[in-house]
């Protein structure tokens, strides 16, 4: 499995999807018959750990992670199938899994295509078929259900990404190159990244980690030094197609809002409010003389979208600052309702709790005069367009 081929990559950003790797396997033929009896191993939290404990975080959390197997093309008999390798992690005692989407789901935006068949294999090389519950291409996430009856069980906790810090140790547990329940550890090497969805809107708040990841940890779990899950690994930044220092994790706290959103719904929806807008600096307000030192400065609106319907409005000139070309005399958006909005990831974030078809008031600046906009929402479509 070591010499599968990658089945995707963001080439233009330097960024790969860190998991799916392709070509054929006879891992199907490795499933153990076994009594129909459902075994649950509760993960227990014994306190905090005495410094960062590897081999402990590994015993605890690696009978909790799998390798997933997806078909791709045409029937199982036809010998044209693709399969790509990820991996994934226990997540409820029903038989639900948590995963990337671009690990069960080929192509991007509009072209992206399910899986036509998807096997989960756990540390004691049971090998079963799963349902896709749900995929989310906006975050890159996925949730899988495993009948569970036979199975040994073992649910990873979900901790929290509200308060991490750079420099913590972490643990990164998965299937590179298709070689299972693989560790690699390092520590949490930056904050708040953006990185691409399947759809090329970004995903904010993801953890950078220099932990190696490579292709096939995709869908794997990042986990502290308890074994609470903080994001689920995604994507690395290579020049040579491997694990050089700089991978990125979806965020656990947007993890637990998907997982609940697919849960319920099989599928989640996303407010829309087309701009695209950049982040202030004091610089930059005192070069363009902005009003405000803080919040979104619309870039460009999207034609007949939600803001252009309200006349929020982009500038009509472009000018250079830094090395960077911006368009000037646009509108600055301050805040959503009364939430504060102090750069454009979080105007992203804070759109997050509204619905397509739904009301928000904008307050902008234009020029120095202070505007209140009410916008309707529409919702997000499959891909970035203008």
């Amino acid at each position: 499995m070591a010499g599968r081929a990658a089945c995707a990559l963001a080439a233009a950003a330097g960024l790969a999807l860190g998991g799916c790797s392709l070509g054929g396997d006879d891992q199907a033929e490795r499933t153990r018959t076994v009594e129909r009896t459902t075994r649950v191993e509760v993960f227990r939290d014994e306190g905090a750990p005495r410094g960062f404990d590897a081999q402990r975080i590994y015993e605890r959390g690696a009978p909790g992670v799998v390798t997933v197997f997806s078909v791709f093309g045409g029937g199982l008999l036809d010998g044209e199938e693709q399969q790509g390798v990820g991996s994934g992690f226990v997540v409820g005692s029903d038989g639900e899994i948590a995963t990337n989407a671009h690990v069960v789901t080929d192509g991007e935006g509009e072209d992206l295509e399910r899986a036509d068949a998807v096997y989960v294999q756990f540390a004691d090389r049971n090998q079963v078929e799963a349902e896709i519950v749900g995929v989310d291409p906006n975050t890159d996430l996925a949730l899988l259900r495993v009948d569970p009856g036979g199975l040994t069980l073992r649910p990873l906790p979900l901790g929290s990404s509200s308060s991490l810090r750079v420099g913590a140790p972490v643990a990164a547990i998965g299937s590179p190159y298709g070689e299972p329940q693989s560790l690699s550890v390092g520590v949490i090497s930056g904050l708040d990244r953006s990185i691409d969805s399947l759809t090329g809107f970004s995903i904010g708040g993801a953890i950078q980690t220099d932990a190696a990841v490579n292709r096939g940890n995709s869908g794997g779990p990042l986990v502290d030094a308890r074994g609470r899950v903080l994001g689920i690994n995604s994507q690395i930044r290579s020049t040579g197609g491997g694990g050089e220092g700089v991978g990125f994790a979806v965020p656990v706290d947007t993890v637990k809002r998907v997982l609940a959103a697919l849960r319920r719904d099989g599928e989640i929806r996303y407010a829309f409010l087309g701009v695209q807008t950049t982040e202030i600096y004091p610089q930059l307000a005192r070069r363009f003389d902005l009003p405000v030192q803080q919040g979104a400065w619309v870039q460009h609106v999207t034609d007949g979208g939600p803001a252009d319907d309200a006349g929020i409005r982009a500038g009509d000139d472009t000018a250079r600052f830094q090395a960077r070309s911006y368009v000037v005399g646009g509108d600055v958006i301050t805040h959503v309702g009364r939430d504060r909005v102090a750069d454009p990831e979080e105007l992203s974030e804070l759109l997050l709790a509204f619905r397509p078809g739904e009301e928000v008031v904008l307050t902008v600046m234009r020029g120095d005069e202070r505007r209140r906009v009410r916008v309707r929402l529409e919702q997000r479509p499959r891909e970035t367009g203008g």
